[in-house]
């Protein structure tokens, strides 16, 4: 059901109102609705991957792999370590400030807008909200209007398990989205494209709101000659052909070192030959538009290898490139579409993915260690990872976000409870010694004390 304007600005008031009374800021209160959403996310679990099925056809294997699983870990991460993450954290305190206690004080930030894409529906809503409610934060809602049952199935566990006042959902579309960013929020957290980021970013802007942006781009993987071939082929076909390629880190081109692209080509080809099969267990593209925008990149093509197209099924195609001026280059594909490209020199790859924004991901297949060395060194990017694809993402202790255009913030683990969280420096003062130095009128013995105490 989606919310009108009015509606709106009430769910913000009532919630904000709700943050005020303290009530969210106890730790027992935060515990108890956590273990309450994981209670109810394991009743559901069969309701929630139906529902993605029906929104993108994903596999009950894959709807557990890449949603309900990483949920259901971070919930029981969260609620294993947040009576330590919610505590004071005691630091160091300087001379100058001696006799002195010094304390970092973690509070919430108060009412947060959590805006969520189409491509994870379920994940890429309830990481950020357990993060958000278990800081002590009132949190509104917004899913994609694209993802339709997963968006039913969550307002039915928000609704179980929140109260309105504390947790809301508000489901619709762009006028939603307008009214929503029209509200001042205390965060917002925004996974999805850039264009619409830099939409959100403006509007927190007229309220001082702080962001994290979590957006995508062409994240690139570079093969060189001392690859174990076989072995990228394979984690190159996994991290593409998941969801369809609809992932934001999911390998958007591939640079080859031009010695071994015969070989990996043929290998990528037997890799996904052997994970699609008769392709009924592989996702599909989310609706019409989508596929549409991605069939005609294809139809542009000469060097097509797969890409078979039925209704929203698209097969997974790898595309030769000769140049970079193809459509397939100047924009993310999000779709099972994987251009390749050679090169010569590790640094003439280096110059291809520096021509673009700096990606979200990369990934590099290489066993020479001053190769990863000068491309860790000379690439600027978020995340990823050294012989293999994808998998960073799923590593609580590391934090997930982008650089540049690809995002700002971080999240996962204990990140995320960094995100939703202020943390307050305080300094308790003991009453003595009061030491006179500090005091107007400032003298000479005054400054030369000052200088040898903070030297």
């Amino acid at each position: 059901m989606t919310a009108s304007h009015d509606v709106i600005i009430d769910t913000v008031l009532k919630q904000r109102q709700f943050f005020e009374s303290g009530t969210t800021k106890s730790l027992a209160f935060q515990l108890e609705h956590l273990m309450k959403l994981q209670r109810v996310i394991k009743q559901m679990e069969q309701e929630i991957a139906g529902a993605l099925f029906a929104d993108l056809r994903k596999s009950s294997e894959e709807a557990y792999l890449t949603e309900i699983g990483i949920v259901l870990h971070e919930l029981r991460l969260m609620i294993r370590n947040l009576p330590k993450y919610a505590k004071n954290k005691r630091v160091k305190s300087g001379i100058a400030q001696m006799p002195a206690v010094s304390f970092l004080s973690p509070e919430p930030y108060g009412v947060c807008l959590v805006m969520s894409p189409w491509n994870y529906p379920f994940q890429l809503s309830m990481v950020p909200l357990i993060a958000a409610v278990a800081a002590g934060n009132c949190v509104v809602l917004k899913p994609s209007a694209d993802a339709k049952h997963t968006a039913e199935v969550m307002q039915k566990i928000i609704k179980q398990v929140f109260a309105p006042e504390h947790v809301s959902m508000v489901t619709g579309g762009r006028a939603e989205n307008t009214a929503l960013l029209e509200q001042r929020f205390d965060y917002i957290f925004f996974t999805g494209s850039v264009q619409v980021g830099k939409v959100v970013m403006a509007a927190a802007a007229k309220h001082l709101t702080p962001v994290t942006l979590e957006l995508g781009g062409k994240s690139p993987v570079i093969v060189d000659e001392t690859a174990d071939i076989a072995l990228a082929a394979r984690r190159i076909a996994f991290g593409k052909l998941l969801n369809a390629g609809q992932t934001c880190v999911a390998p958007d081109y591939l640079l080859v070192q031009e010695t071994v692209k015969d070989n990996l080509m043929d290998a990528l080809k037997a890799e996904i030959r052997s994970m699609v099969g008769d392709g009924s267990h592989l996702a599909h593209i989310i609706n019409e538009k989508h596929a549409s925008r991605i069939k005609a990149l294809l139809a542009k093509e000469s060097k097509v290898l797969g890409g078979e197209t039925d209704g929203l099924f698209i097969a997974p195609a790898l595309v030769e490139l000769d140049t970079l001026d193809s459509d397939l280059m100047k924009e993310e594909i999000f779709g099972p579409v994987l251009p390749v490209i050679s090169y010569r020199s590790l640094n003439e790859a280096i110059q291809i993915i520096k021509t673009f924004e700096k990606p979200l991901a990369l990934y590099l297949f290489s066993n020479s260690k001053d190769t990863q060395d000068k491309v860790l060194r000379e690439i600027s990017f978020g995340g990823g990872c050294i012989n293999d694809t994808v998998l960073h993402y799923s590593n609580p202790n590391l934090p997930f976000g982008g650089v540049g255009e690809s995002g700002m913030g971080s999240y996962h683990g204990k990140r995320s409870f960094d995100t939703f969280t202020h943390y307050r420096g305080i300094l308790k003062k003991h009453p003595w010694p009061d030491i006179s130095a500090r005091y107007l009128p400032y003298s000479n013995w005054k400054t030369w004390l000052t200088r040898l105490i903070l030297r």
